[in-house]
């Protein structure tokens, strides 16, 4: 017999009432506050049509917005790539909805038993907005993997207001088969409320950096990387169901686009690496370059998911490439 799913839901939400259900958010709220202490903003607070958004802004000249990818905040690119792009622009990271420190832009999508989440175009609009509350009314906009799937929305639903693209190992392109148990679980309505603070109270740190590890493959991790980027930020409960449920809702949004693909004509600039498993050069980047032919694609060999740490010189060399690019366009 299988309970209806309300009252499953019910008793899930009896039990997490229990002594041990409250003990694990406890548990979970301590380990939070810790993490929030040792790895606090290192940007400022802006309110866009009520979201708290965190924004870290450097430089000074053309305008350059940089989006982090799934399970990561902007930390990822203030390591290095983002006091290298200062010299010469104005670099604006931020924090996407539910990572990092950013809030979300809807309060059904905190609701622990809840599934949904913000979608691509939604965080390109809060992304939008926010910069052009900074004065960045049409910057050249960079992503990295998931963020390089905002940035495209970006470009697809926003059109007048990106100048230029520069895509890093970035998820654009439908694939086949799901994205692994951790994402799927995580997104259920059941996970949400249950898993998620489990990990968070009991997850190992060392499991963690571990995959963080993982992402560089076949490249080593710069020094000093996993103590800056504070990946534990993405163990909070909030942090996992949001990476989740985002992730999780990507690939239809992923074919929409596809289909504007090809009338985009901005310039881009990607850098894909060869020997990322994370989003495969195959079913990213080499299907994109046939819908939008105008890209300026390099393909790097032995390269894995963090181009912009790895090959920092061809990442800085794209950006400059963009912003010339959507000069003389503006020109034209």
């Amino acid at each position: 017999m299988t309970l209806p799913r309300s009252a499953a839901k019910g008793g899930l939400a009896a039990f997490l009432a229990t002594g041990a259900g409250l003990a694990v958010h406890r548990l979970a709220a301590r380990r939070e506050a810790e993490w929030e202490a040792r790895w606090q903003p290192t940007g400022r607070f802006i309110d866009v049509d009520g979201t708290r958004v965190h924004v870290h802004v450097e430089g000074e000249g053309p305008d350059l917005v940089l989006i982090h990818g799934a399970g990561g905040n902007m930390r990822d690119f203030t390591f290095s790539l983002m006091p290298r792009l200062a010299r010469t622009h104005r670099v604006i990271a931020i924090d996407r909805p539910g990572m990092g420190y950013t809030g979300r832009t809807r309060p059904e999508y905190v609701e622990a038993f809840s599934t949904e989440a913000e979608t691509p175009r939604e965080q390109a609009d809060l992304m939008v907005r926010a910069a052009r509350q900074l004065g960045a009314e049409r910057p050249v906009v960079l992503g990295h993997s998931f963020g390089g799937t905002i940035a495209l929305a970006w470009a697809c639903y926003f059109p007048d207001s990106v100048a230029a693209l520069v895509l890093l190992g970035a998820a654009s392109n439908r694939w086949k088969g799901g994205l692994g148990p951790t994402y799927e679980v995580n997104g259920t309505p059941v996970g949400g409320a249950a898993v998620v603070p489990m990990l968070t109270a009991f997850g190992p740190q060392s499991k963690l950096r571990s995959i963080v590890r993982q992402t560089f493959h076949p490249n080593a991790m710069p020094e000093g990387y996993a103590d800056h980027l504070g990946a534990e930020l993405t163990l909070r409960r909030d942090a996992l169901r949001a990476n989740a449920r985002q992730v999780n809702n990507l690939k239809p949004h992923i074919i929409a686009m596809e289909g504007i693909y090809p009338s985009l004509t901005l310039p881009i600039e990607r850098i894909h690496g060869a020997a990322d498993r994370t989003v495969p050069f195959d079913i990213h980047a080499a299907p994109f370059q046939d819908m939008v032919p105008h890209t300026n694609l390099l393909r790097l060999e032995g390269v894995g998911h963090m181009p912009h740490h790895v090959a920092e010189d061809e990442t800085a060399a794209a950006v400059d490439r963009a912003v010339a690019a959507a000069r003389d366009v503006s020109i034209a």
